[in-house]
């Protein structure tokens, strides 16, 4: 744990050197306009605080709190996160104002009251400072940081006011407990602890004023209390001071442990510094950590790109240990680090791919840390984080992201890591039956029907499991690495060989119609497209999959040149389109450098080019999607250097097209590696040659150790590609899984899940080399089972189970196909209209005798959004009733409750209804759980041909809901008729 004692501070509090300062191209409003969802404010390095301006508090351009088209400031608070797609944070807001009416009026229910119009020309935002003009009360508004303390500075500019400020402890997020006090004239405590997308964060604050305070009134529940403290939900302040002060400076230490490791940590950081030498310090620190990497450039918007993004790479994670090493884990319970560094707000899903190994490079210190945070969070919590903040899981995104980051860790022996307990939780994140892993493991891929986003979800995981066999292989654990250099190659189990697509399939079936520009629940933020080509592991196996180097080339150009329209669900994510590439979100942002696999580096150089100069600028819209906790940035960051880790862990670094015409890496081990470019021009990106080490060099990449070794490459550029690079297959890039080869599953083909007389079921294999053998008596096939030939009719409901065999590779899992045979005669009238998304597969998808699961995105479901469900089934004739039923699920994060009642009526005719009962829901609509519940009668046996379905929607989302004002969905499967 690194203690910083003021005693440090003083000694290195010093104006910055007359040398280049790098702080001029870092510029906090890129990423604020548009979807970059970043934040201009105040903060240090990988500090606890985040500082910044609030000018929204909801929306999906709300997250960070602060979006470049508003021209209105809430306040400031303490925590933000950067480019996140989700809200959370906006901790302890305060406002200054000086409208006394205001005051006196003590009227808080109104966000507005208390705001002020800005400008952006009365706006600067740099490392470590953020300064507003506050209109029309002319304040100065000037902010900057320590690591764990946010310190403001305001100026009341109108000689007559009153200093006064709002404090706001209900600020966006529902509050759970809260609480304030004064403990004398010039401090402040409180704390708060909240719920959003962190189901539990907590917060405590000390507050300390350069002045005396000369009033201050606490508003319990919108109504005044003469407490000087005081414990709730609804709490707010007011604070004055006398008109004589005309500049106040606010120091706030926050801390997750308690208000004394806030106090700690605001003495020990700020002492008796005021706001000029603390935002000196901050500005030092800034200048010591972007100088990591020294960029020499003509081009000064390039160079403002390249150290903001530099800069977004270094604001998260955020520091989470006070200064005495106490910090609140995973348990909840308050542990004590001595030897590291324990941190928060682990985005892994994004930060994986490009950010970690950028820090393998520029920092292995917080490497390290990172990864022994990860460790004690398993040790904690029972398991690697996912997407971590504030010691909350909130389970957001897919995969088990830890693993990669701690695999590559080892496998660059950076840290003294604890290989056997990181191989341990390793295993434990990929051995769990959670979010389809259960079915993974069953059928060596994830079907659709059983986990939503299942093509996503079985290509992550076998990346992240292709990163646990290398880890036990280097231990020496050769039958784990056996175990998930199989499970590595589960991505063979849902390639379509019709298409050239990684395509889910359901019931065994690959889905129908399939158009891999849709975007749906099948794929994660993404398509088909977007998900193409995602095995970075075994791009060699990848290849062969589709027919080898030229198919490879060829499914790339596709890529970038096809129609860049998106076809299905609206995805905000997907942003930053050339054809279906989309740089704005992560899945696709290794595709570009794919080309170099096949022996075409110069159309990676081609399109990394054009991705940078067209996605990136200097501009607050300069990014074209969410930054994503950094993920954003190191994309730019590396690819602008000239490489760029297509497998984040394998240590190899493609080349693309570097940008600058000098850039320095000043690495911790003290070696230097420079890279140069000559005669670089906006016209010249293409790699002509290069040389490492005065020594020609024609691979098209570089590995980690030749980077950490120190030393020089140049890249001679030129305007006309080299075509004759990586034509070797020595020089491109290695990605091959050679042992323990995986036999591709099986396919079905039938006519559906359903049918009423008889159906036809065709089985083919991905290889036409490979043999398949099936049953249908429910055990499990192997080669002495039935051998397929041709297709097969039934006429009773039947399971098949299939394998494909090869005389190498031996059998592959099984696949499963079961169709089921349903009465004749029935059938159904919907007289509401479906949501297109949630069809569960036509109308007769809620007759079917196939029940949903309780993922209502896996295609059984009916979704009804805004209107009542009626539906009306014709049995055909008549027959004998004695009991109806509505399946219906609840999931109320993703606006899906059950219905208020569900009315039951038959009829002889379809005209004249008799009414049967009603039932009432007994579910509470502030339960998050998902569950599913059968609206059911039972009724005295009755003769009847029609019954009629009524279900009341919920209506109009609640004010305590995250979707308030938002309208309900009903979700059915299915209507049971006995």
């Amino acid at each position: 744990m690194k203690k910083v004692f003021l005693s440090t501070f003083v000694l290195t509090f010093v104006l910055l050197t007359s040398a280049q300062n790098v702080l001029q191209y870092v510029n906090p409003l890129i990423g604020t306009d548009q979807h970059g969802h970043t934040y201009p404010g105040a903060v240090y390095p990988f500090g606890m605080v985040q500082l910044s301006p609030d000018t929204r508090k909801d929306g999906w351009d709300g997250c960070s709190g602060y979006h470049y088209s508003d021209d209105v400031i809430y306040g400031f608070s303490h925590t933000h996160l950067s480019g996140t797609g989700v809200s959370d944070y906006a901790d302890v807001l305060l406002k200054p104002f000086s409208t006394v009416s205001l005051f006196k009026k003590q009227n808080f229910t109104d966000d507005r009251q208390f705001a002020s119009k800005f400008s952006h020309n009365n706006e600067t935002a740099s490392p470590g400072y953020y300064s507003v003009m506050l209109d029309p009360d002319s304040i100065l508004a000037e902010l900057t940081a320590t690591a764990r303390c946010g310190v403001h500075r305001y100026t009341f500019m109108n000689e007559k006011d009153y200093p006064m400020f709002f404090l706001d402890l209900t600020w966006r997020d529902i509050v759970l407990d809260s609480y304030l006090e004064q403990n004398d004239k010039y401090e402040i405590t409180g704390y708060r602890h909240s719920s959003a997308w962190a189901a539990d964060q907590r917060l405590f604050f000390v507050m300390q004023f350069s002045e005396p305070i000369e009033e201050f009134v606490i508003m319990e529940n919108e109504q005044i209390s003469d407490k000087k403290s005081v414990r709730g939900k609804n709490i707010k302040a007011l604070i004055k001071f006398s008109s004589e002060q005309k500049q106040i400076t606010v120091k706030v230490g926050i801390s997750a442990t308690g208000i004394e490791g806030a106090r700690k940590n605001l003495i020990e950081e700020t002492g008796k510094l005021n706001f000029d030498q603390i935002k000196a310090l901050a500005e030092q620190q800034w200048k010591k950590e972007l100088s990591k990497i020294a960029i020499e450039d003509k081009d000064q918007n390039k160079k403002t790109v390249f150290y903001t993004s530099l800069y977004h790479c270094m604001i998260v994670p955020n520091i989470y240990n006070d200064v005495d090493g106490k910090y609140l884990g995973r348990d909840f319970q308050i542990h004590e680090t001595t030897d590291f560094d324990y941190y928060t707000v682990f985005s892994l899903w994004d930060t994986y791919r490009a950010y970690h190994p950028l820090m393998t490079i520029i920092d292995t210190k917080r490497t390290t840390d990172f990864v022994m945070t990860m460790l004690h969070q398993y040790e904690e919590g029972g398991l690697l984080p996912v997407w971590e903040f504030a010691s909350n899981e909130t389970w957001c995104m897919i995969g088990y992201h830890s693993v990669p980051v701690i695999a590559d860790a080892i496998l660059k022996n950076i840290g003294n890591i604890d290989k056997e307990l990181a191989l341990k939780a390793m295993i434990k994140s990929a051995t769990r039956d959670h979010f389809g892993l259960e079915f993974y493991k069953k059928y060596g891929y994830i079907p659709a029907d059983m986990e939503s986003e299942s093509i996503s979800k079985t290509l992550e995981y076998a990346y992240d499991d292709w990163c646990i066999a290398m880890i036990a292989k280097q231990m020496g654990e050769m039958n784990i690495y056996k175990s998930y250099i199989k499970r590595a190659q589960f991505y063979k189990n849902i390639f379509d060989t019709e298409t050239g697509f990684f395509r889910p399939k359901m019931n065994g079936n690959k889905i129908v119609p399939f158009d891999p520009r849709e975007v749906n629940f099948h794929f994660t933020e993404a398509n088909a497209w977007q998900y193409s080509m995602y095995v970075p592991h075994d791009v060699d196996g990848f290849k062969t999959l589709l027919g080898g180097d030229d198919a490879l080339c060829k499914k790339l150009d596709k890529l970038f040149t096809t129609d860049n329209k998106t076809t299905g669900r609206t995805q905000v994510d997907i942003t930053g389109l050339i054809g279906q590439y989309a740089q704005g979100n992560e899945p696709s942002q290794h595709m570009a450098y794919l080309y170099s696999y096949c022996g075409k580096p110069y159309k990676t150089q081609e399109m990394t080019n054009r991705i940078m100069n067209e996605f990136y600028t200097h501009l607050p819209d300069g990014l074209c999607g969410n930054e994503d906790c950094g993920q954003m940035s190191a994309w730019y960051v590396l690819s602008s250097l000239g490489f760029y880790p297509v497998n984040p862990a394998d240590g190899i670094f493609v080349f693309g097209s570097p940008q600058f015409e000098k850039a320095v890496l000043n690495l911790e081990n003290g070696k230097k590696f420079i890279l140069r470019t000559e005669n670089r021009t906006d016209a010249n990106f293409y790699i002509d040659k290069i040389t490492l080490n005065g020594k020609p060099y024609t691979k098209t990449y570089v590995t980690y150790n030749d980077i950490m070794n120190g030393g020089e490459i140049v890249f001679k550029m030129s305007s006309k590609p080299n075509i004759l690079a990586g034509n070797i297959i020595a020089d491109r890039p290695p990605s091959q899984i050679q042992d323990y080869l995986l036999t591709p599953s099986p396919t079905f083909i039938s006519e559906g899940r359903t049918f009423k007389n008889n159906t036809k079921v065709t089985i083919y294999p991905t290889h036409k080399s490979h043999q398949v053998f099936f049953t249908t008596d429910g055990t499990d096939p192997d080669q002495t089972s039935q051998k397929y030939s041709n297709a097969l009719t039934v006429n009773e409901t039947t399971t098949f189970k299939a394998i494909s065999y090869d005389q190498q590779t031996g059998k592959s899992f099984v696949t499963e196909c079961k169709v089921q045979k349903i009465p004749e005669g029935r059938s159904v009238k919907i007289n509401s209209e479906y949501n297109p998304q949630y069809s569960a597969g036509g109308d007769e998808g809620i007759i079917d005798y196939l029940r949903g699961p309780a993922d209502f995105r896996t295609g059984y479901w009916q979704g009804y959004q805004n209107e009542d469900f009626e539906a009306i089934v014709d049995l055909g004739r008549a027959e004998t009733v004695s009991y109806v039923a509505l399946g219906c699920l609840q999931d109320a994060r993703p606006w899906i409750w059950m219905p208020v009642f569900v009315e039951f009526s038959s009829s002889d005719d379809g005209k004249n209804w008799k009414p049967l009962g009603k039932v009432e829901n007994h579910v509470k609509d502030t339960d998050m759980e998902v569950q599913i519940f059968d609206f059911a009668l039972k009724l005295a046996p009755f003769k009847t041909r029609y019954i009629k379905v009524f279900a009341k929607n919920y209506g109009t989302i609640p004010t305590w809901h995250p979707g308030s004002g938002g309208e309900a969905f009903i979700f059915v499967d299915e209507i049971i008729v006995e």
